[in-house]
């Protein structure tokens, strides 16, 4: 079996995830290059420094317009929201994929289904509107609701919200555009492009072709790191598709090994990506010093992100601000093949600033001038995408760093 090091699977999975490289051009047809490298970016609402689905392209991309991205969404339609590892942009080319999803939401969740139906008028009114009209807000729809929705978590009692995001989780609608954060709902059969792929996959069929998209966009990894990424955890008979891929040539195991002792789980590599291991192996690998989204695919993982990175990374969004460790919206900072600190930042749009409130090194961080400038150069290019020049430092940077930002 094929031996790599961690640091050669560090370095296979910022490649693959396109953190160093050639950078895809800016275009659209460099974004869709660039997702079916991802094939999946997740969408999030909080803008404390900007959107996660904008922040993870800008890692990947640098500055681009966020026009395309909507292109991409609301003209072109490559690109459709639906439910990946969570809320997520995904290829209209992996729509069978999701379909599998769309068609056995119902049974999953047999007790949201019957409420809807139960609220059948609610669902005609929807219908109706959005064929009449075209696509519409949440607000647009009237309350019709005959049973209420009941709920102690986040989304008690919005009735017309649930029926909607139970249409959507169905496959039913389709988010045809946004207003700020606001979904803008339509019929799918009447927003999907005509050229949507709607055949439907088998279970074996559909794991094997999601865990070869998983698999690539790792660089490499074992089965459960496969489970975890882009449709986590819905890959049926994964361990039985593993072994048809590898004895079919599309996939190889192989071993890390950290000091002459190997680690415990089988890896897998997809056979695509064997020129790039032999590259990396040959030494021509050149890293880069970037920023990175709380919820970039690199690190959606945690606990592959702890093992390959030895890096503890959760998000303190919904932590007591009093019982933070790090801050609100911690961008992760990939340096070379190590992630090297974290920024706790926030852009104010008012004041037209990039305030980066504290920089934190991790224990082995190169504490050097070298490491300074290129995280200095990173935040001003973030600052400029995000549309400013200015940049106002904290006072809880390294000494080391700070002298070079």
């Amino acid at each position: 079996m094929r031996t790599i090091s961690p640091q050669i699977a560090r370095r296979l999975a910022i490649s693959a995830q396109r953190l160093t490289g050639p950078r895809p051009r800016p275009t659209a047809n460099g974004m869709l290059e660039l997702f079916r490298d991802l094939r999946c970016v997740q969408i999030d609402p909080i803008r404390a420094v900007e959107r996660t689905e904008l922040l993870v392209l800008w890692s990947r991309l640098g500055k681009f317009d966020p026009a395309v991205l909507e292109q991409l969404l609301w003209q072109d339609k490559t690109l459709f929201e639906y439910w990946a590892h969570c809320a997520s942009i995904v290829l209209t080319e992996d729509y069978p994929i999701f379909r599998h999803q769309m068609a056995r939401h119902a049974e999953k969740y047999p007790q949201d289904q019957e409420w809807v139906e139960t609220n059948g008028a609610q669902r005609d009114h929807i219908y109706a509107r959005l064929h009449a009209v075209g696509a519409q807000s949440t607000a647009a729809f009237d309350d019709l609701i005959e049973r209420e929705w009941q709920s102690s978590g986040w989304n008690g009692n919005r009735n017309v919200g649930m029926v909607l995001m139970h249409l959507w989780f169905n496959g039913e609608l389709a988010v045809a555009g946004r207003s700020g954060n606001k979904k803008l709902w339509h019929l799918a059969q009447e927003w999907m492009p005509q050229w949507t792929p709607r055949h439907e996959l088998e279970p074996e069929a559909l794991t094997y072709i999601a865990a070869q998209h998983a698999l690539r966009s790792l660089g490499a990894g074992s089965a459960r790191h496969i489970r975890q990424h882009f449709i986590r955890s819905k890959y049926p008979k994964l361990e039985q598709v593993l072994k048809q891929l590898v004895k079919e040539g599309k996939v190889e195991p192989l071993q890390v090994v950290e000091k002459g002792q190997p680690w415990k789980e089988t890896w897998y590599i997809h056979a695509d990506r064997l020129p790039l291991l032999e590259q990396i192996e040959a030494g021509d690998w050149r890293g880069r010093t970037v920023l990175l989204s709380p919820f970039d695919n690199l690190i959606c993982d945690r606990v592959r992100t702890e093992q390959l990175f030895n890096f503890y990374y959760r998000i303190e969004i919904y932590v007591p601000k009093a019982k933070r460790q790090y801050g609100y919206y911690v961008l992760p900072i990939l340096h070379g093949d190590q992630l090297i600190g974290r920024i706790d930042s926030r852009m104010d749009r008012k004041e037209g600033r990039y305030y980066v409130e504290n920089v934190y090194a991790e224990e082995n961080a190169p504490m050097t001038k070298k490491a300074g400038r290129e995280l200095g150069r990173a935040l001003r290019n973030l600052a400029r995408f995000l549309g400013t020049n200015q940049v106002v430092y904290g006072e809880n940077i390294p000494t080391a760093w700070r002298a070079e930002m």
